[in-house]
């Protein structure tokens, strides 16, 4: 186990708090910021093209006629600004983050979640331990494989307890896996 793994389980014998990043993560900072720098330079090509000026130095507007390139060029840029603005948006919220916490004195799960602003930001689960009938690895061969953990609920169906963006070892899923069926007391079911 590395040093992440540990850091974001909370272990006792009767308390397990799993915290759970957010969308601040270095790869939706990478994306944001790509997106941000392609609709500027969508925005000023098509910018350009209009006022017939190089605003560009490596551009040159002569060679892009405003109707149709610019104009389609102008409208894939205000498009990617909008997703851009949409993306740090999501990062600057942080939604997703939260915890997963797991208490065996009072017997009750509660998975929370920060989501976007506005009344229904806190999104928060609860159910008694006694409803998990077991912990269950769903295990996806091939190129793109991965295995994710999922917890059988009784009356609810199953609740996905791996993150989807989650980079674990199939190794890693199987011991945390086997560590949480045996801190609930429930069996593990493969598929």
């Amino acid at each position: 186990m590395d040093w992440k793994w540990k850091r974001l389980w909370k272990k006792s014998k009767r308390l397990w708090i799993r915290l759970r990043p957010g969308a601040q993560k270095l790869s939706n900072f990478f994306w944001a910021f790509t997106v941000s720098l392609g609709s500027l330079g969508f925005l000023l090509t098509g910018t350009s093209s209009f006022l017939d000026r190089n605003l560009i130095s490596f551009v040159p507007s002569q060679q892009i006629p405003f109707f149709p390139q610019g104009i389609v060029i102008l409208f894939y840029g205000i498009g990617s600004l909008f997703i851009s603005f949409y993306l740090w948006w999501t990062i600057f919220c942080n939604v997703g983050s939260g915890y997963d916490r797991f208490d065996r004195k009072e017997g009750l799960v509660r998975i929370f979640r920060w989501g976007f602003p506005g009344k229904n930001r806190r999104i928060i689960v609860e159910f008694c331990l006694k409803e998990i009938q077991s912990i269950r690895i769903r295990v996806k061969e091939g190129p793109y494989g991965h295995r994710v953990r999922y917890m059988d609920i009784r009356g609810r169906g199953v609740l996905l307890v791996t993150p989807t963006d989650e980079n674990l070892t199939p190794r890693e899923v199987e011991e945390e896996a086997v560590e949480l069926a045996f801190f609930l007391r429930v069996p593990i079911e493969i598929s």
